[in-house]
């Protein structure tokens, strides 16, 4: 089995989205609330398991020879996207977790991707200038 390696950009990406997430969970913990905190926590845990599980089935799906790669990638997404919601919905109708915090913590992957993408591009125009 042909494996496609992770691209170097991808895997700044995830490491990043870990850092983010503590940048943000830890102050949370000094000045929030410990649900306020819970939410920060477990909103930036679905995220980036839901980063990792589309990473993983997008390179899965591109290694197979198979004309249904475009059925398998959608089923999966939504799968992906029926899980989440059903988890968030008990989180919040439970009341376990500060809503605030939760949408902090699902915007985890996507202020570390724009945040990794400019220092990335902005590194690489600095080169160039030079």
């Amino acid at each position: 089995m042909n494996l496609i390696a992770k691209d170097p950009l991808q895997r700044r990406i995830e490491i990043n989205n870990w850092i983010v997430l503590a940048v943000v969970f830890i102050p949370s913990l000094i000045f929030g609330t410990l649900k306020f905190s819970m939410g920060v926590l477990i909103g930036g845990f679905i995220c980036i398991v839901n980063f990792y599980w589309m990473g993983h089935s997008l390179r899965h799906a591109f290694n197979k020879k198979s004309t249904s790669i475009k059925s398998n990638v959608v089923l999966k997404y939504f799968l992906r996207l029926v899980l989440s919601a059903i988890v968030l919905y008990f989180l919040i109708s439970a009341q376990t977790v500060n809503i605030i915090g939760l949408i902090i913590g699902l915007s985890v992957v996507m202020v570390t991707v724009v945040l990794t993408v400019l220092i990335t591009f902005s590194k690489k125009n600095f080169i160039e200038e030079s």
